[in-house]
């Protein structure tokens, strides 16, 4: 099968219920904390909430750059299965938490698992789909991240009609089930599974000085510095609406946390469905005609995701909150959908996992930055000032990117850069 035309789509599919269940997984504590702090009466601190969403991030964040680089000398197969698998037990074990601590924890083991898979599931797609078909192909990939946002906000309803207990145990056995299908039917790319059997006969040694020549290539590259910048800036919206949104429409809209929870989730992921399959059959046919067109792809992302900003902040009518969020979700699909084939503008095969690991970490950071701020700025009633705030940030990094960023290629092959 792996050798077949329709095989690289294959994948593409295997891939969107991890992607998933990724999202879905991490998503739906956002949206039960009324639920739990009835059990865990430290959660009615919306400081601690935001602490324990940050632990996650700021785990994910220092994992990444090592994940980026475990999947670019080993088969990505294997890591995306045990990534899934972990990840999925311990949201089977947070149905049994009975503390703060507990599950604070397993936030943080979660971060762990999680962060492999990522760098590993996009190099991956990269490598089966040329210029043609690159950006839709992880376009589509992005979808399923959004599907399980949405699917994540259903948490508090879950969580109302049966408890939490039970919300996390069907969610995390349905990833612990799926890894066998992945076992089953996905496949490493050939060209990038045979260089990983002349890895695996090096020395630990040898290994680690490969992987320092890597992260110097990286970091003596301009516009990959450029690039994490550009990337990690719209990160902080990005994170703001995956973790806070429901909060704000809870707030602004007067709406119970069980209709808002889906309410957000759905807008963002529905849009962010639409923005992504747009983006990527945009950027797609751009790049064959000009070597800056997902530069400009992701430009028109980025741009409309400033006046999103304005309205979830100050809006306080059902139209303004929901306008706003489809209006974000396009926007960030389109964004989204572009990253890594940028990415693959300037970085060859060899170091992109580890790349977008780096990329995924700064991303991160500053979502890790952003939730805790924003679970200071719910506790003080100025929630819809910070999201406002974002847009300036937002408006800088377009800047930068479309002064900055000029690729000579449309797939860097150098391994040399």
């Amino acid at each position: 099968m792996k050798n077949k035309s329709l095989y690289p789509w294959v994948v593409v599919g295997l891939l969107w219920v991890v992607a998933l269940l990724n999202y879905m997984d991490r998503q739906m504590l956002s949206t039960m904390r009324n639920s739990m702090m009835i059990d865990i009466v430290q959660l009615e601190s919306a400081a601690n909430f935001g602490r324990l969403m940050a632990v996650f991030l700021w785990i994910y964040g220092l994992m990444s750059p090592v994940a980026g680089m475990i999947a670019d000398k080993l088969n990505r197969k294997w890591l995306i299965v045990a990534s899934l698998f972990v990840w999925s037990g311990v949201t089977l074990l947070m149905g049994y938490t009975t503390s703060f601590h507990q599950i604070y924890f397993l936030r943080a083991v979660m971060g762990i698992s999680e962060a492999l898979y990522i760098p590993a599931a996009l190099s991956l797609i990269s490598d089966y789909h040329s210029d043609k078909t690159k950006s839709l192909a992880i376009g589509i990939h992005m979808t399923g991240l959004y599907m399980g946002q949405a699917l994540g906000g259903y948490g508090a309803t879950v969580a109302s009609l049966f408890s939490w207990q039970v919300t996390f145990h069907w969610f995390g056995l349905a990833g612990i089930l799926y890894s066998v299908v992945l076992i089953l039917f996905l496949k490493d790319k050939k060209d990038h599974f045979e260089p990983v059997a002349a890895v695996e006969r090096l020395s630990m040694r040898q290994n680690i000085a490969s992987s320092l020549k890597g992260l110097g290539m990286l970091f003596t590259n301009i516009s990959f510095w450029i690039i994490l910048l550009y990337f990690a800036t719209p990160s902080l919206p990005g994170w703001a609406t995956k973790n806070w949104l429901p909060t704000l429409f809870s707030l602004n809209l007067n709406i119970d946390m069980a209709q808002a929870g889906p309410l957000s989730t759905i807008t963002i992921a529905a849009s962010s469905f639409v923005g992504v399959i747009f983006g990527g059959i945009l950027s797609d046919r751009c790049i064959q005609k000009n070597l800056r067109g997902r530069v400009y792809t992701g430009a028109i992302g980025l741009a409309l995701t400033i006046p999103a900003l304005l309205l979830l902040g100050y809006g306080t009518s059902f139209l303004m909150g929901v306008g706003g969020g489809i209006c974000f979700g396009i926007g960030f699909g389109i964004f989204d959908a572009n990253n890594m084939p940028i990415l693959c503008q300037f970085v060859s095969r060899r170091y992109r996992a580890t790349a977008y690991g780096i990329m995924n970490m700064t991303g991160v950071f500053a979502g890790a930055v952003v939730t805790s701020k924003l679970g200071q700025s719910t506790d003080e009633g100025n929630l819809g000032n910070a999201f406002v705030m974002l847009a300036v940030l937002v408006l800088g990094a377009l800047l930068i990117e479309l002064f900055f960023l000029r690729p000579k290629t449309t797939d860097q092959t150098d391994p040399n850069n």
